[in-house]
């Protein structure tokens, strides 16, 4: 049986990703930031608990992380914790700069000393390229990367020193450069969780209008449990290497708007109101990923359409706020 470790494994990846590995009969172990709250710590995977183990651990504390990776002496490692939010980056940019950059770097760090024939993967972001783009609107492996936030700078770093132990010290680790990815476990200060919860809270009336920022900002946005497959075959590959993960398709937030409101009968445009503080000091205008490497190496590509995502987030939002 193998066995694997997850950064994370609370968030929408990593309890999808603990998903998948069960499935495929591995022993499944991760970190969970600790909270005051615990009811909403481990809620993504409370079902999973007689199947997994789960422990407290921060990034920042890597005697701790070397201990658990000492012990448990994993085949894989998924690196997927951080802090993940890019607006809030603007906000907190020391401990996003902390959690991203450094605390990567000590995951690595106890990686090369406590269990070096593992597998390492690395989640890196499409937000890394920032306002790099190639001449036909796309971004991918080789695309110059300029990162427009703290979030993007701070992953960067990651990227990077993930790409340096790897050649230093001869280890498989990996970098995935997922792009926007969605699901029905996507926190609601995301904005399609956001847009989600807040279109089918003013269906059932409980909400009047919905605040939102940059509404012409383009995403390539696939879902979670295709990317998280794609992780997975990633760290299989015969040799470590980087790979981005996308559709290859953009919309806007308003297209995603639209699309979301007239599911539940609605024209986003009666129930949106701008409101500047949801704008990012820099924005980020438009992502668009070509898959074309994993595709062609890997054979991987996303089977959930952008549609089929978003209606399976309206149906949970629906179901879950019903029950309220």
């Amino acid at each position: 049986m193998r066995k694997a470790f997850i950064t994370g494994i609370n968030g929408q990846d990593g309890s999808t990703l603990a998903r998948l590995l069960l499935n495929k009969g591995y022993e499944v172990h991760g970190i969970v930031r600790r909270n005051s709250i615990p009811e909403h710590q481990e809620l993504r995977i409370d079902d999973l608990t007689n199947e997994i183990k789960t422990y407290y651990g921060d990034l920042e504390h890597s005697s701790a992380i070397s201990r658990l990776l000492r012990e448990i002496q994993p085949d894989e490692i998924y690196h997927l914790a951080a802090q993940s939010h890019v607006r809030i980056s603007f906000e907190i940019p020391l401990y996003t700069a902390n959690t991203n950059a450094m605390g990567t770097l000590n995951m690595l760090e106890a990686y090369r000393l406590e269990c070096p024939q593992a597998r390492f993967y690395q989640a890196s972001s499409s937000e890394m390229f920032g306002t790099g783009i190639d001449a036909d609107s796309c971004q991918r492996e080789t695309t110059t990367m300029l990162p427009t936030s703290p979030y993007g700078c701070a992953k960067l770093f990651a990227y990077h020193i993930v790409r340096n132990y790897r050649k230093a010290y001869k280890l498989f680790a990996s970098n995935g450069i997922l792009f926007n990815h969605e699901s029905a476990l996507r926190g609601s200060n995301f904005v399609t969780g956001k847009v989600v919860k807040g279109a089918v809270m003013i269906k059932l009336g409980m909400l009047s209008h919905l605040e939102m920022g940059n509404m012409d900002s383009h995403r390539d946005w696939g879902h979670s449990r295709d990317y998280v497959r794609a992780m997975h075959m990633i760290l299989n590959h015969s040799e470590p290497d980087e790979f981005v993960v996308a559709t290859g398709v953009t919309r806007s937030v308003r297209d995603m708007c639209d699309f979301v409101f007239s599911q539940l009968g609605l024209n986003y445009q009666d129930y949106i109101r701008i409101n500047p503080k949801f704008f990012r000091p820099e924005e980020l205008p438009f992502l668009k990923g070509d898959a074309t490497k994993i595709r062609t190496v890997l054979g991987w590509q996303p089977e959930i359409s952008f549609e089929e995502m978003m209606i399976e987030m309206i149906e949970y939002w629906m179901n879950k706020l019903k029950k309220s």
